[in-house]
């Protein structure tokens, strides 16, 4: 199971990708969009937590976080942390009724219970899936590749009616025709973007917790991403960021660079609203 492989230290992945974020320009060179001057943008900080060692409360505070954010009508863009952040950030965005799901990630990240724990970085979709706050048929995984120690995540994507897009299909299809297909399974109803740094592959992106050999350059990763403009987009992510691993800091700086890609999309989308 890749839980059990995990390297540690994405905790400190959004720290670093601010630093990096430093390096950021407002006007896309592609777009010609500023999402400065389309939006309203602030850094509003790290969610607190009330009781650090118990998962549960954990997953409790980040949902509570969500959904003071949601109700007040802003659109959020984190910085992970593991994957595991993002089944808390839907349950406090899509309480309300099940959203679409572009993740994009060399894992499935749909595994059961690990060591007694549900709350882990290998099963937050599947915890998104059985509360009922994606719809499976409605959700497509992108990138995903790497040999595991039990098919028990791919099947549960499969059994579910989760469109998972192994990379090898990523590479023969394109990056064009891969967000044709994403388009169509997600539909035209409001979807979360969830990008795993490890769907990247480690000559780009050594900084993360599960490497994965043979993933996406860093020009089709922002070429991906960029793909979705004109989603209806409740939030995104990019998570699993883990600068030890990456003394250059190139992995912080590709994340950050994803973040201002994504804000682009959400800055849009709330001008044009």
């Amino acid at each position: 199971m890749a839980a059990s492989l995990a390297r540690l230290c994405a905790r400190l992945g959004p720290r670093e990708i601010r630093n990096q974020s430093s390096l950021m320009r407002s006007i896309h060179h592609v777009t010609r969009q500023d999402p400065f001057a389309q939006a309203r943008i602030a850094d509003i900080g790290d969610v607190r937590f009330s009781s650090l060692y118990d998962l549960e409360r954990v997953s409790d505070d980040i949902a509570a976080h969500y959904r003071a954010i949601h109700q007040a009508g802003l659109l959020p863009l984190s910085a992970g942390g593991d994957h595991s952040v993002t089944y808390p950030i839907l349950r406090g965005l899509a309480a309300e009724a099940p959203v679409g799901l572009i993740q994009i990630d060399a894992h499935t990240d749909t595994w059961d219970e690990f060591q007694g724990s549900k709350f882990h970085h290998g099963g937050p979709f599947r915890l998104a899936c059985e509360a009922g706050l994606i719809d499976p048929t409605r959700t497509v995984q992108i990138g995903i590749r790497g040999a595991q120690n039990t098919a028990q995540g791919w099947d549960y994507s499969d059994a579910t009616g989760m469109r998972v897009m192994f990379m090898e299909e990523v590479e023969a299809l394109g990056i064009e025709s891969v967000v044709a297909e994403a388009r169509r399974v997600v539909g035209d109803g409001p979807v979360y973007l969830s990008f795993d740094i490890d769907s990247v592959d480690p000559a780009f992106a050594p900084g993360t917790g599960t490497p994965e050999v043979g993933g996406l350059t860093s020009l089709q990763a922002l070429q991906l991403v960029r793909g979705f403009r004109g989603q209806p987009l409740i939030g995104a992510d990019v998570v699993e960021v883990a600068p030890p691993f990456d003394p250059t800091g190139n992995t912080a700086l590709l994340g950050a660079t994803l973040m201002y890609e994504l804000l682009c999309l959400l800055a849009e989308q709330r001008a044009t609203a």
